[in-house]
């Protein structure tokens, strides 16, 4: 593969007339003035919108070709979040293939390591494309005189600024301090003037800048687009800036954008755990709020190919994991069967469907009713609303043990009890809160980021069998990004 220049430039280099084309070509993101289509059309405009939710994907090899030791073969936030935790390893066997991944499992790694060169890679892909729509969305002579429909305009626009605060979120809560790049760049010239990091204070109010704007922008339906149901939706937003106040620990302002969310009556918890995550059940469920939507048989590609590594014998649960589950919870064999070595919940199928195949139609799920909830019951109880914290755990267990087995069978009786609704030890609660959170999420990215906002990742992670250490709690930037701008961007504290 050529060389990659500073990610930060050419990612803010693309300009996404046929942009899902462009993500294949070298150096990634950089193309040249005569293939900017300097004449945009309403076509133009929504592709580009489209193409901003490509980097949130599994699909292989959105950039580069097979380019593991760029970390872009896939997106790697699984790695990242979920073998960096307690609860996920890399393989079902242990072996020598791709050893970045081991380096971040144990927390051996350097700057140099794959994984960090990824994520930032996608993110800053994500944020050029969705840069490029706003400035075509937001250039008032351009949209008069294409006539574009005012009602679609104000749809791709709210969904052009949700991904790019969902971009920004991922890279703030890895890195801390990132560059801050809000607009298409015209040349190189620009784009160093542009490379350097901001405060992650800076970066968040633009995040929940962006979220605010987007948010009456988006129809007041529970999806955007009855026919394309994978849009961004007004509840996405809302779910986002619930996330970010949690993060934020603005507890009473999560227990209101909640309840806002659940006063549109547009999400509950389904009755059966998987329909969460089967392939039969995409947007006919009740409760994913955010998810990237795999479909097979594209051109480009849309599939996911996570389902491939499955195959290759990656994603495997640690012994700390399996053994979290109380005995008979349901939720473990719809996440993980180790008889089978198969990982249902990321699969989409309960029988091995999908496994292998590099174009599978599972989608990837970011946000989901249960973990807004479970938000919801952390800010009661950091508000010492014990009894309505307690209510909300004991309504997840309780649709949890009346789900049927994986075999189709009911449950043994007295499986998951409910909490002691009487507690007002917080101490006791905290624990339900997280052991709830860890088997509920189990494998979609959420328990790394929880441990650290926890403030117990060097605790756990190091009972655990890790190498955490303080400075693990943002990631490095990657190296390769601090030596092509001669140290203009700067490396995280000991690092």
């Amino acid at each position: 593969m050529k060389p990659i220049y500073i990610y930060i430039i050419t990612a803010a280099l693309v300009v996404s007339a046929g942009c899902q084309k462009e993500l294949d070509k070298d150096p990634i993101g950089l193309i040249t003035p005569d293939q900017i289509n300097a004449t945009p059309t309403v076509n133009t405009i929504t592709t580009t919108v489209d193409g901003s939710y490509q980097m949130l994907s599994s699909t292989l090899n959105l950039i580069g070709n097979w380019a593991w030791p760029e970390g872009t073969v896939i997106r790697p936030d699984f790695v990242i979040q979920d073998m960096a935790s307690d609860d996920m390893q890399k393989k079902w066997a242990p072996d020598g293939d791709q050893p970045w991944m081991d380096e971040v499992s144990g927390f051996r790694f350097t700057a140099n390591n794959a994984a960090f060169n990824g994520i930032w890679s996608f993110d800053y892909e994500g944020i050029a494309v969705t840069n490029q729509a706003i400035s075509y969305l937001t250039n008032n002579e351009l949209i008069s005189s294409l006539s574009m429909n005012e009602s679609l305009r104000n749809r791709c626009l709210g969904e052009a600024y949700f991904l790019r605060a969902f971009y920004y979120f991922d890279l703030v809560n890895n890195f801390g301090d990132v560059a801050l790049v809000l607009k298409p760049l015209e040349n190189f010239n620009e784009a160093y003037k542009v490379a350097i990091r901001v405060p992650a204070t800076q970066v968040r109010e633009q995040i929940s800048a962006d979220l605010a704007a987007a948010k009456p922008l988006l129809p007041a339906a529970k999806y955007s687009s009855n026919t394309e149901r994978w849009r961004v939706s007004k509840g996405a937003v809302t779910a986002l800036q619930a996330k970010i106040a949690l993060y934020n620990k603005n507890w009473q302002e999560v227990i209101s954008l909640v309840n806002e969310l659940e006063a549109s009556g547009f999400y509950s918890l389904n009755a059966h755990y998987f329909d969460n995550f089967s392939v039969a059940e995409e947007f006919t469920e009740d409760e994913v709020i955010f998810a990237y939507d795999h479909q097979s048989g594209k051109l480009p590609a849309r599939g996911n190919g996570l389902s491939a590594l499955l195959d290759w014998g990656f994603v495997a649960p640690t012994a700390g994991f399996i053994n979290e589950f109380e005995s008979n919870d349901p939720r473990l064999l719809y996440t993980v069967n180790s008889a089978t070595k198969t990982v249902n919940k990321l699969l989409g199928s309960t029988n091995g469907t999908y496994k292998g195949n590099d174009d599978a139609p599972g989608n990837k799920i970011y946000i989901r009713f249960a973990d807004v909830l479970l938000w919801k019951a952390e800010a009661y109880l950091e508000t010492s609303n014990y009894p309505a914290a307690i209510a909300i755990i004991n309504q997840i267990r309780q649709r949890a043990r009346t789900t049927p087995a994986i075999d189709g069978s009911a449950v043994p009786a007295g499986t998951l009890p409910a909490r002691n609704a009487t507690s007002t030890n917080k101490d006791e609660i905290k624990g339900w809160l997280m052991h709830e959170r860890r088997v509920e999420l189990g494998f979609e990215g959420q328990r790394f980021h929880d441990l650290k906002r926890w403030g117990i990742a060097k605790q756990v992670l190091t009972a655990a069998g890790k190498n955490f250490q303080d400075k693990n709690y943002l990631y490095p930037i990657p190296q390769g990004e601090i030596d092509k701008t001669a140290g203009v961007i700067t490396q995280n504290p000991g690092y």
